[in-house]
């Protein structure tokens, strides 16, 4: 199956979203709270003055709208090899993230441009009621 978008984000939610923190987010965090060694600190400022030059800041993200970010997969390439030692860095720090692969990011695209697009988060979050089990009887 062939993937339209990719997110890395953290287990932890932004208060603004109420979605898991996007990388960027995450690893600002950490230098924030002093846990990164002060090399691995300058591994991150390299890594993200790269992404401010090369990738457009939404923004929608600037004015901390309700929306979260993906990169499109057809157009990212270079922008996940840049990517790859900040996931290394998460790891290094026992930070936990995911990487989540969608067709379906959200129905309200409001920034797009080569690498990636914004989409405004649903206020509605619906939680259902468990299911009754259909595993097999013991």
């Amino acid at each position: 199956m062939k993937f339209k978008y990719i997110r890395i984000q953290g287990r932890e939610l932004a208060v603004n979203t109420m979605r898991g923190k996007g990388i960027f987010s995450m690893l600002n965090q950490l230098v924030t709270d002093g846990v990164m060694d002060e090399e691995d600190v300058g591994l991150f400022k390299a890594i993200d003055d790269w992404f401010v030059k090369e990738l457009p800041f939404p923004p929608q993200c600037k004015r901390q709208e309700k929306v979260i970010c993906w990169f499109k997969a057809e157009n990212s390439e270079m922008m996940m090899k840049m990517i790859q030692p900040l996931l290394w860095l998460l790891e290094r720090y026992n930070h936990p993230y995911d990487v989540i692969y969608t067709n379906f990011p959200g129905d309200d695209v409001v920034y797009e441009d080569e690498y990636q697009i914004a989409v405004r988060v649903d206020d509605n979050i619906v939680i259902e009621e468990l299911q009754d089990s259909w595993s097999p009887e013991d």
